[in-house]
């Protein structure tokens, strides 16, 4: 699977686009797959991003209902602002005339300034983790359907996850995990398009910090959690590559009130912090003897 071509758009106008679908880990539309596809959409708009004057610096998004994985994503972009160092975009992704995505966007000119950062935790590389497919593999027996289907599916970046648990061992309380990620393939230079498989993969997991500590991660098995992604947040530090290798970090400090909250951080495999995430989710407790019943 291309990633570049999950993200191609259809331009239908000087500021509308179309995009294919893309399904989720639970058989719903991809949420990071739609905020992928508004950023393109967003910078595709954007003058100094062809020419390599601006790049995406942050976006604020909503998810404001379940989409469809089979219906093409109509995207509509709004220029709010065009200013010297700061250009604004609003998108709104629609299907069959229904909202279900909203997302502002800033693009920043680089500037000189003062540095600083987080260090990164000490961590094995990702030489020395185990690959995605295998880890799930070990815990097929306690994932959902929907989850197993999506195990199937062929995955366009190559995730690993560092020191997890034994198969079928708890995982309630830990309140981080992590991953080493890079897109598959080698991806051209274009800040834009790394910028957009960077939003694509910030969602892919994140939900998982906040069920993690009520036993309910990538293929923990506890399947009477629902969870939905309600808004998403992402700021780019620097420019980086996402087909080399980085550190997701995630930790989830908080939930409660059927909502949870997750923070994110990408560190490239010298330790330099180059994007932040945030996520509230949604944190169901279903009644267990009506999952997979309809």
């Amino acid at each position: 699977m291309d990633l570049r071509e999950l993200l191609a758009l259809q331009q239908t106008g000087d500021n509308a686009f179309i995009g294919d679908s893309r399904q989720g880990p639970r058989g719903r539309l991809f949420g990071g797959h739609v905020a992928a596809q508004a950023l393109m959409a967003a910078g595709r708009t954007v003058d100094g991003v062809a020419r390599g004057e601006q790049r995406p610096h942050s976006l604020h998004a909503y998810f404001l209902d379940a989409g469809a994985p089979d219906v093409p994503i109509e995207y509509a972009v709004d220029r709010l602002r065009d200013g010297r160092s700061f250009v604004t975009r609003s998108v709104r992704a629609s299907q069959q005339g229904r909202a279900i995505f909203t997302i502002t966007c800033s693009f920043h000119r680089d500037e000189p300034g003062p540095e600083h950062q987080l260090p990164m935790a000490d961590v094995p590389p990702p030489e020395s983790c185990i690959d995605l497919e295998a880890y799930l593999a070990l815990r097929r027996s306690r994932m959902s359907r929907p989850e197993v289907r999506f195990q199937d599916s062929t995955r366009p970046i190559d995730l690993r996850p560092i020191l997890p648990p034994e198969p079928g061992a708890p995982d309630t309380g830990a309140t981080t995990q992590r991953f080493w990620l890079r897109a598959l393939g080698e991806l051209p230079d274009d800040p834009l398009l790394h910028a957009c498989i960077a939003t694509w993969a910030s969602d892919y997991t994140l939900l998982g910090a906040m069920r993690r500590p009520h036993g309910g991660g990538p293929g923990y098995g506890r399947r009477e959690l629902s969870t939905a992604s309600l808004d998403h947040a992402l700021w780019l530090h620097r420019a980086f590559r996402m087909d080399q290798w980085l550190l997701y970090d995630q930790v989830s400090p908080q939930t409660g009130g059927g909502r949870g909250l997750s923070q994110g951080r990408y560190y490239t495999s010298s330790g330099q912090l180059v994007a932040s995430m945030c996520q509230e989710g949604l944190l169901r407790v279903i009644d267990p003897t009506k999952v997979g019943k309809r």
